[in-house]
């Protein structure tokens, strides 16, 4: 398999204190199902959600996005339903969402 056609990991997280507004629930069952929707079609594979296990100050909440390849990457971040995903964002939280790319070990 050539280097172009691995698949990438995006996390996105979200930082803030136990006073951000984050709901999990909608984070959960709404936003990511929406995204997976959206851009499914450009070659996002899966979106899981994790949380810390207690609350404190720091990262509130991380979503591990699975694409295909650097292709559906580009292809999902710049289709048109990007408008929508990310208008999505201030039904669930105030915080400012960040994305960081995995690497493999």
């Amino acid at each position: 398999m050539s280097e172009n056609n691995k698949q990438v990991t995006i996390y996105v997280y979200y930082q803030g204190t136990p006073e951000t507004r984050f709901d999990r629930d909608y984070y959960t069952h709404q936003h990511l199902p929406l995204t997976l929707q959206a851009w499914g079609k450009y070659g996002l594979i899966s979106c899981r959600a994790f949380y810390p296990s207690i609350d404190q100050n720091g990262t509130i909440a991380i979503c591990e996005s699975v694409y295909r390849d650097e292709a559906a990457v580009e292809a999902a971040f710049n289709s048109p339903e990007r408008t929508e995903v990310m208008a999505d964002v201030a039904r669930y939280t105030d915080a400012t969402p960040l994305r960081m790319r995995g690497l493999p070990l």
